[in-house]
């Protein structure tokens, strides 16, 4: 299971010794309320985990309108899982000592050891009358070697992933709730004064305060991780935010970085404005010049490679591939923004990438209605960005943080369908005599065609093209379309479209929007997950308006 930078909760699982499902409390010698509770953890020696602690004689606590009427069968299947996420909490949890990969691992293999450990009694027989010896039974053995991919045992393809990591497959939040619950909590307190001493010397866990974590969104950073393959996540309240932390956090004063012509103007400003101040400086190449990139390195001492693949507005594709394996041999860390791609297209950790980024406000959220963005990648590397990002505050909101687990619950049927209307309705904009060019990398006429080909599976849901036409007549193309909201950002449920020209670059005078490759004919459309039979009579109707 990915590992998030931030402590991890895992509160003592109940459990009841007697068969009392009245959830009333017992009172203890000392006069004390109290429940029984175990609070085992697990201890590894070379590839053997057990539980140390008191499990014995004890039964799993499910709920009673879960419990009277189960069966043989579904009694044990139940137990079976219970002892499987506990096993998988309690390992990611001290995913220190162990490869964090291995927890799903961990869950399997305390489900296939726990097999023999309830009884056999009657389908009508509840369980509140008997007691299970955990102690001697628990016990897993299993080889480390090899279980790297062991979360694809469980699940098979990115779309379950986006479903169920961070929640089934080992939550912190301790709940029966299908769905994450939100926390709304500023603060978090300690039970004594020397509890928050080991919190300030490292010996106890806590998020201390709303701006360094919180339990919903550390869900959302391990569903992202899951998808991307990384180590860890950090989320915040932007991808812009996202974007300045870490270029702050990694790009030394005085230092020197690599960016690409085509990219967000806001990233650029930054880039081009903000960062001079503190003495850092930047070459700005074409995505596909490796040439300039080689040279870049070889007169500067690069501290990053920052790019987006594909770029904005006009989708042009970086070879992740090569470009890591030139910048990791000068020493320059590497960054790709694929808030176009999204992690079901493009795997930039796979490729070499050191982290990836994204406006999660996009794809990952879906549905136009929240503002995010979050880095994955390994945990040194997100955990020097997210010490910076604790001083400068930009934390999400849980709110918000359950908007984007929701969100990322569809993220494999909206792409697919994105790709789908994407790459079709593109292959008729080409076609089309009133339209001079289309951007898209699935197309053959895109210059990064043949390497779009080889490091994406899809090729996402936004098509820039420029009409035959001035400002004027693409003004008028643009109005005429009756699906999409005119307005900025793109990857959500709706269709969206916008003359970057006006949208982006208003600003500036014409003269200064051609050297960056703006148009004034230029449209930058971002598909929906409308009927695409609708959208393509959309758009050839709008075109008999240029």
């Amino acid at each position: 299971m990915a590992v998030s930078t931030c402590p991890k909760f895992f509160p003592s699982f109940e459990c009841r010794s007697e068969p009392d499902f009245s959830g009333a409390p017992k009172v203890g010698g000392d006069g004390r309320q109290s429940r029984s509770r175990f609070s085992g953890r697990l201890k590894s020696t070379r590839g053997t985990v057990s539980f140390q602690g008191g499990l014995s004689s004890l039964i799993f606590r499910f709920p009673p309108n879960f419990v009277r009427q189960l069966s043989t069968k579904a009694r044990r299947n139940c137990s079976n899982i219970g002892v499987a996420q506990i096993v998988a909490a309690s390992w990611s949890n001290n995913s220190a000592s162990v490869p964090a990969a291995a927890a799903s691992a961990a869950a399997a293999a305390a489900t296939a050891a726990t097999q023999p450990i309830l009884p056999s009694v009657g389908d009508d027989v509840a369980l509140v009358d008997k007691k299970v010896d955990l102690d001697v039974n628990v016990g897993v053995d299993f080889e480390l070697e090899g279980l790297t991919n062991s979360k694809r045992s469980v699940f098979s393809s990115d779309g379950s992933l986006a479903i169920h990591a961070g929640e089934r497959s080992g939550r912190g939040i301790v709940t029966d709730a299908i769905t994450t619950p939100v926390v709304n909590t500023t603060a978090y307190f300690f039970d004594n004064t020397a509890h928050l001493i080991d919190f300030k010397e490292k010996r106890r866990a806590s998020f201390e305060y709303g701006r360094y974590g919180n339990p919903t969104t550390v869900v959302a950073e391990e569903k992202i991780s899951a998808l991307e393959g990384a180590e860890s996540t950090l989320i915040m309240a932007s991808g812009m935010c996202a974007s300045t932390i870490l270029l702050m956090a990694l790009v030394p004063a005085g230092g020197h970085l690599v960016t690409t012509t085509d990219c967000y103007r806001k990233t650029r400003i930054f880039i081009e404005t903000i960062l001079p101040r503190m003495g850092i400086t930047a070459t700005v190449i074409d995505p596909a010049d490796v040439g300039a990139l080689e040279t870049a390195l070889n007169e500067n001492k690069v501290s990053l490679f920052f790019t987006e693949s594909p770029t904005n507005p006009f989708l042009r594709c970086v070879d992740i591939k090569l470009v890591s394996e030139l910048c990791h041999r000068k020493g320059a860390l590497v960054c790709i923004d694929g808030t176009f791609a999204t992690p079901l297209n493009q795997k930039a950790l796979a490729l070499g990438a050191d982290l990836v980024l994204h406006s999660a406000t996009k794809y990952l959220g879906g549905h136009n209605d929240v503002i995010a963005g979050c880095i994955s990648g390994s945990m040194k590397l997100v955990s020097e960005v997210r010490n910076l990002h604790h001083v400068m505050g930009g934390a999400l909101n849980p709110n918000a943080a359950y908007l984007i687990i929701r969100g990322m619950k569809t993220l494999h049927l909206r792409v697919q369908q994105q790709n789908s209307t994407g790459l079709r309705i593109a292959k008729i904009l080409e076609a089309h005599p009133k339209v001079k060019r289309v951007y898209y990398p699935g197309l053959p006429s895109h210059p990064e065609y043949e390497l779009a080909k080889r490091q994406m599976t899809g090729f996402g849901g936004v098509v820039s093209f420029e009409v035959d036409g001035d400002l004027d007549t693409t003004i008028k193309f643009v109005d005429a379309l009756r699906i999409p909201y005119i307005a900025p950002s793109f990857g959500g449920c709706e269709s969206i479209v916008d003359q970057p020209a006006i949208m982006s670059y208003w600003d500036l005078p014409q003269s200064e929007r051609l050297k960056y490759g703006i148009r004034d004919n230029l449209v930058r459309f971002s598909f929906g997950v409308e009927d695409f039979e609708d959208l393509k009579a959309d758009v050839l109707q709008a075109l008999e308006y240029v």
